[in-house]
């Protein structure tokens, strides 16, 4: 299940297993002062918090981040349902014409399956290669 949370904590605890812990990812670089405006998406099975992802509204851009899944539930689809629920999601919120990401570069093609294109030069994030991608919502 996946749904739109008040309460965000689940989803910081899911982010720091992922990123910080798994992926090495500075705290410092993961922990914004963001999350109290964001929208963020939780997923649960059976009532355990097993994957996230974050929403940011920037004008008609919406930005989909801190997309995660806990390694047990890898490979299962939760990831592209996430992204799906976010894009849902974005059509929802009046004025918004763009779904945008920043994908580390192993995951571009995961995304360019869901219809995003990425678009601009490559970048450092965390230590992390990444690339802007873009997917109109019409």
């Amino acid at each position: 299940m996946i749904a739109v949370v008040d309460d965000y904590t689940p989803c910081i605890a899911l982010r720091r297993a992922v990123f910080i812990d798994e992926q090495q990812i500075a705290e410092a670089d993961e922990m914004d002062d963001l999350d109290d405006s964001a929208i963020h998406l939780l997923a649960t099975d059976n009532g355990t918090p097993v994957g996230t992802a974050r929403l940011l509204i920037d004008g008609k851009i919406g930005k989909i981040g801190r997309i995660c899944v806990l390694k047990s539930h890898r490979g299962t689809g939760l990831g592209a349902a996430l992204v799906e629920a976010s894009v849902a999601h974005l059509k929802t919120r009046p004025g918004i014409t763009t779904a945008k990401l920043g994908a580390q570069e192993y995951a571009i093609p995961f995304y360019e399956k869901l219809g995003f294109v990425g678009y601009g030069p490559f970048y450092d994030d965390a230590g992390i290669p990444h690339r802007d991608m873009k997917r109109p919502l019409d």
